[in-house]
């Protein structure tokens, strides 16, 4: 039969692993977001870049 005890801990150790999941998905989310600005920078940049290059052809 479980005590309080028993059951606490085993409470506390549920609850331990949820947050640990949710901080590693947190840190995934955000690591995803920070890549997504980078490559949008660098894809406006070589825009930026060509469109310079055409405008001095002419």
């Amino acid at each position: 039969m479980l005590t309080g005890k028993r059951l606490a801990d085993i409470g506390y150790r549920a609850f331990s692993a949820s947050m640990m999941l949710l901080t590693v998905y947190g840190g995934y989310l955000c690591s995803m977001r920070a890549y997504r600005y980078v490559q949008k920078q660098k894809h406006l940049k070589v825009a930026a870049e060509n469109q310079d290059a055409e405008i001095i052809k002419d």
